[in-house]
């Protein structure tokens, strides 16, 4: 795995997911097809959940629906990542930004335990 890659996963299951957009960014500038669009999906998530910390629920939906829409088309595991798990986890938070909602918990990206 890029260690970019590991980096931009380890910070966005630290919850610190400006940062893990920018680690993970750093790779996807580079690559091209569906690797391309897959980081492209990770990164939209991290951005959507650092939305989420700042109180944009507005930013928060939008830009995970665009994340959610890009990582629909992979399954089984990519860089470290259990993509199965990770949409059902965004599944989970898509209804979020409702005020009768209790949100879950902050997702994880792996395949290890969660924090």
């Amino acid at each position: 795995m890029h260690p970019a890659i590991a980096e931009g996963i380890r910070l966005f299951n630290s919850q610190q997911f400006f940062e893990a957009h920018e680690a993970l960014e750093s790779v996807w500038l580079t690559e091209q097809g569906e690797e391309k669009l897959f980081l492209h999906g990770l990164i939209q998530v991290a951005a959507a959940f650092h939305h989420y910390q700042r109180n944009n629920l507005e930013g928060f939906r939008r830009v995970l629906a665009k994340g959610m829409a890009k990582l629909s088309r992979f399954s089984g595991e990519r860089h470290g990542v259990n993509v199965d798990d990770f949409k059902a986890q965004m599944n989970s938070w898509a209804s979020v930004g409702s005020h009768l909602r209790t949100p879950p918990p902050l997702p994880h990206v792996g395949t290890g335990p969660r924090m």
